[in-house]
């Protein structure tokens, strides 16, 4: 880190080449959003990887398509195609990676204003992914070529990247980029993710996950003469009763020391994802007692419990209810161990010198109560020093109506641009 210097004549000039561009960035965030990236399936991933591809290589940048096209979601109709783009200074590093995600949720219902038609009103940007997290991607964009149209020389080298399937984990995505070599270790310095967690803070890291699958098995019978079978249901809603009063209360107590928001998150959870029981493939279901019931847990972990501990807390609870007889299989679907920065990595106090300047108050650092692709990173790529940093408001992100504040668009892209040139800047700023 060269140390931030707000008495150097290069940050105003960075500073105003961001205000200058803030009709660009604007603009160019409402027309990702008016590409309609909903995952699942992965809708129109093609066109919008080159509509950032096309805008970054204009702004002078190197561009490729990585495509995972062994990926089982890849499809003619669905390519999972992303984008990356690579401004090369006077080495190869350090190097900067931002990366965003082009995907978004469902729309869902109740919208009052067109999910997609990129409106801007009132000092704010509507439309699905607004938030979540086309305004980051723009950001990203905008923050490198401020840079450039500030006239300031790179030491190091900075790349921009949109990845697809961040929603449903990542895995032709940042992750594919990880596997591929493209984000390394031994290639990449510091990766920022402009996830939507508010302007004014830099996330650090999340919590882990466990997705599980309980199956109850019981028999078969007539449904007039249920007394002749065993039902699956029964047998699961057991195991439910003892996860409610027993499991969700004990571990509803232990609290990490890692700052996750909000405060509610910082405590390990549990949640049921859904529940199906009769028998398997038929629908509507036969005049019989189900044999068969299933449910899909959602469990967050703590740092400090970690995943063994974790898992086996579940398996210990399912015996102690199959105790008498009852037959239940658990199947893992998902893992994620939590990841954090490390404390004194200089992106943070790049990015926290950044905020100071261009917000006037000093950073919170946070980490989130879901995960996101910084996971891959950490895991998979070797990337130590990741972060999520971006504009858009954290409790909006999914909702009807999503929005984020142009201003907040604007400063996220002020704060990234002095982050590189603090990073990868050559000293005088010239």
């Amino acid at each position: 880190m060269l140390g931030l210097d707000l008495m150097n004549p290069a940050t105003d000039k960075v500073l105003a080449e961001v205000e200058n561009a803030r009709d660009e960035i604007v603009d160019f965030a409402a027309d990702l959003i008016r590409i309609p990236t909903i995952n699942p399936p992965g809708d129109a991933y093609h066109d919008a990887s080159h509509f950032i591809g096309d805008r970054l290589t204009k702004l002078d940048f190197d561009v490729d398509y990585p495509t995972a096209s062994d990926h089982p979601d890849h499809s003619k109709e669905f390519p999972r195609v992303n984008v990356v783009g690579r401004r090369q200074g006077a080495s190869a590093r350090p190097l900067v990676h931002l990366n965003g995600h082009i995907d978004v949720v469902p729309t869902g219902s109740g919208w009052t204003v067109d999910p997609f038609a990129g409106l801007v009103e009132d000092g704010k940007l509507f439309g699905r992914g607004s938030c979540d997290m086309k305004a980051g991607i723009a950001a990203a964009v905008y923050a490198a070529e401020a840079v450039r149209r500030a006239g300031i020389s790179l030491a190091g080298s900075v790349e921009v990247s949109g990845t697809v399937d961040e929603e449903s984990g990542g895995f032709a995505g940042v992750r594919f980029l990880c596997e591929q070599g493209r984000i390394a270790r031994d290639v990449t310095d510091y990766v920022i993710i402009p996830e939507p967690l508010n302007v004014d803070r830099i996330c650090i890291g999340h919590r882990g996950v466990y997705w599980f699958k309980v199956t109850a098995h019981g028999r078969i019978a007539h449904g007039s003469m249920p007394f002749l079978g065993e039902s699956a249901i029964d047998r699961m809603s057991e195991f439910l009763e003892a996860i409610k009063n027993e499991l969700v209360p004990q571990i509803a107590q232990r609290v990490t020391a890692t700052p996750v928001v909000p405060p509610e998150a910082r405590h390990a959870t549990l949640n049921v994802n859904s529940i199906a029981g009769g028998q398997a493939g038929q629908m509507p279901q036969s005049p019989c007692v189900a044999d068969r019931c299933e449910a899909i847990f959602d469990r967050r972990f703590l740092q400090e419990e970690g995943f063994d501990k974790t898992k086996e807390e579940v398996k210990a609870l399912l015996d102690r209810v199959a105790s008498d007889g009852g037959r239940f299989e658990l199947e893992d679907l998902m893992v994620v161990h939590p990841v954090q920065t490390p404390a004194d990595s200089p992106l943070v106090g790049s990015l926290g010198a950044a905020i100071e300047a261009v917000l006037g108050k000093p950073a919170e650092r946070i980490a989130s109560p879901g995960t996101y692709d910084h996971k891959h990173v950490a895991r998979v790529a070797g990337v130590e020093h990741c972060v999520a940093y971006g504009p858009g408001i954290l409790e909006l992100a999914h909702q009807v109506d999503e929005y984020c504040l142009v201003d907040d668009l604007v400063n996220a892209t002020k704060v990234l641009a002095l982050t590189i040139v603090d990073l990868i800047g050559t000293p005088d700023g010239s």
